[in-house]
């Protein structure tokens, strides 16, 4: 592995602290607090619904508002985070898609979805398998970085001596 230079440790804290992340998820923050609130609305006042689609709108509401916290997290923090919140986010949409692709199994199996259930949960398998590559790509730079930090921490203790 080449030794990482100074230009390359600038290049990689301005793209973490750049204005295209902030704007992203600030645009995640956004859009998730938005769909909560119009979904939790009409969850609130729909209180007719059968208990299937209440529980549905829990877990749309919960799953938007872990989407919340994460853009917030992210959004106030004041240091590099070092891809760790990528890892978070791919943990986050692993979990979310499995929960949708088991629900609409769960909706085609026992309920009156049909086909349709079927037709998203496959859908659902491709966004599971598109979380999944993301994920595993997020640990891989995240070990990367880490391997990075190693070799220079080796180069501090050597020019020290």
């Amino acid at each position: 592995m080449s030794t990482p230079t100074a230009k390359d440790m600038q290049r990689l804290i301005a793209g973490e602290l750049s204005l295209r992340s902030r704007i992203a998820y600030t645009a995640l923050l956004l859009l998730t607090l938005g769909a909560a609130g119009a979904i939790g609305s009409l969850w609130l006042t729909e209180p007719s619904l059968p208990l299937r689609t209440h529980l549905a709108f829990a877990v749309l509401v919960g799953i938007n508002l872990s989407w919340v916290s994460y853009a917030t997290w992210v959004l106030t923090r004041r240091r590099v985070l070092l891809a760790g919140h990528r890892i978070i986010a791919g943990r986050m949409a692993v979990t979310f898609s499995a929960v949708f692709v088991a629900g609409a199994a769960i909706v085609g199996i026992w309920g009156p979805g049909g086909s349709a259930a079927f037709a998203a949960a496959g859908f659902g398998l491709v966004m599971l398998a598109v979380a999944i590559a993301l994920l595993i790509h997020a640990r891989k730079n995240f070990a990367r970085l880490l391997e990075r930090r190693r070799v220079l921490e080796v180069q501090l203790q050597e020019a020290s001596r």
